[in-house]
């Protein structure tokens, strides 16, 4: 593959990452990805394939930044409970860069490319058993880390795609430095209690 090909290529899965985060994957057409990219159809198959390659490629390719994350983060941490802590910061962090990866996951919650069905075995259980056996080395028996863990996924993602409604039902989220920072405090205390582990804001 030529450079040229390499960055036709990363042209088209950004503009498809973004349009099945924003859309999902039944709400995007190649058209509206080939669109976005400045292309016509036929060099996005040219470089990529039908909708369900570039779907493949763009979840392959937002698995392997969330697993560099946290294998970095892993490696990191102190793999003591307060670590865990360190850890939720870590990837409240990665989905502050990349928010589009709550975003796509999101979308799959909800039925969305329901035809796609092995990623959440191809991707989501090796990462989350990856966090979970770390955890599980610090941790008492009778802490439900599998829960703990998911709890901090399904918290984030929601938050991230959702937000939270002010006094007046306008939504803030991680946008809003202020919200930002009382959501990461929330999902500290949250985890910290989980474990049994007093929780520090900061």
């Amino acid at each position: 593959m030529t450079s040229s090909d390499a960055g036709g290529r990363e042209r088209i899965l950004d503009a498809a990452g973004r349009l099945f985060a924003a859309l999902g994957y039944d709400g995007t057409s190649t058209r509206m990805i080939a669109e976005a990219a400045g292309l016509n159809v036929a060099t996005v198959a040219y470089h990529v394939g039908g909708k369900r390659d570039l779907y493949l490629a763009v979840m392959e390719r937002a698995h392997l930044a969330e697993r560099a994350a946290l294998e970095g983060a892993l490696a990191e941490a102190d793999l003591d409970a307060e670590g865990l802590l360190t850890l939720a910061d870590r990837y409240i962090d990665f989905c502050v860069d990349n928010p589009e990866i709550p975003a796509l996951w999101m979308h799959r919650w909800l039925s969305d490319a329901s035809d796609v069905a092995h990623l959440e075995e191809q991707y989501v259980r090796p990462l989350t058993d990856m966090v979970v056996a770390a955890a599980r080395q610090v941790m008492p028996d009778d802490v439900d880390i599998e829960y703990v863990v998911w709890t901090v996924v399904w918290c984030t993602h929601g938050f991230f795609c959702g937000g939270v409604l002010d006094g007046e039902g306008r939504r803030h989220g991680r946008n809003d430095p202020r919200e930002l920072a009382r959501f990461r405090a929330h999902v500290r205390r949250l985890v910290a209690t989980a474990i049994g582990l007093p929780a520090r804001a900061d």
